[in-house]
């Protein structure tokens, strides 16, 4: 199997118009205030499923298919607004690093990642609004890209894992560390774009919702 390509592309963007709306189909405050960042203000509707990876699926697959169930399964609560939804995963050598469970795997997460250069792959999703004419049966349109950066962690000691995850920060966070809070602290460099390892890349997210008709003028 070939290397992952961990470099995002580069985009530009400007501010938004809101003629339609946005629901974003997450309970992430992270992702929240990603969208705020770029003058949206989402309705949030999350989604619930099995986030579970699926025997043999690799982990682009993986992330592309988690976003866009997201999307669908909020979609018809919502025909008039562009459904966005999103799906991170940290991965080394193939292996996804999801959410951990309990603060054991969440230092056993960072011991394996300590020291070494991971993959963060952000997939995201957008579902269009309804067409205009539904008797035409016109089924909306769906979006998916799939983002990457490089990551670096330090080699960080035991003493300095135990007193991470005594934090809590991890808990909820893909690969068990947070960049853009005090995990930071356990990270060397970040090759690509830093919202995709927050876990919403914003430049995609912008050319997703302009193609469902969200414009930036």
């Amino acid at each position: 199997m070939p290397p992952y390509n961990c470099l995002a592309g580069q985009r530009s963007w400007s501010q938004v118009d809101e003629s339609i709306p946005v629901v974003l189909a997450s309970a992430s405050p992270r992702r929240f205030e990603l969208l705020n960042r770029i003058g949206i203000l989402p309705t949030v509707a999350a989604a619930d499923l099995d986030e579970s990876q699926r025997d043999g699926e690799p982990p682009e697959q993986y992330v592309a298919r988690i976003a866009l169930e997201k999307a669908l399964r909020v979609a018809p609560n919502f025909l008039d607004s562009a459904v966005l939804a999103a799906d991170t995963a940290v991965v080394l050598n193939h292996k996804v690093f999801g959410k951990p469970a309990n603060q054991t795997e969440a230092k056993a997460m960072l011991e394996e990642l300590a020291g070494r250069t991971h993959c963060v792959m952000t997939a995201v999703a957008v579902i269009a609004p309804t067409p205009q004419h539904p008797a035409q049966q016109t089924p909306r349109t769906q979006y998916v890209t799939l983002e990457t950066a490089q990551v670096t962690m330090i080699a960080a000691d035991p003493s300095e894992l135990d007193w991470y995850v005594s934090t809590l920060e991890p808990m909820d966070k893909a690969g068990s560390y947070a960049v853009q809070g005090m995990g930071a602290a356990l990270v060397e460099r970040v090759e690509g774009d830093p919202t995709t390892v927050i876990g919403l890349p914003l430049r995609a997210s912008i050319r997703l919702l302009h193609l469902a008709g969200v414009h930036w003028p």
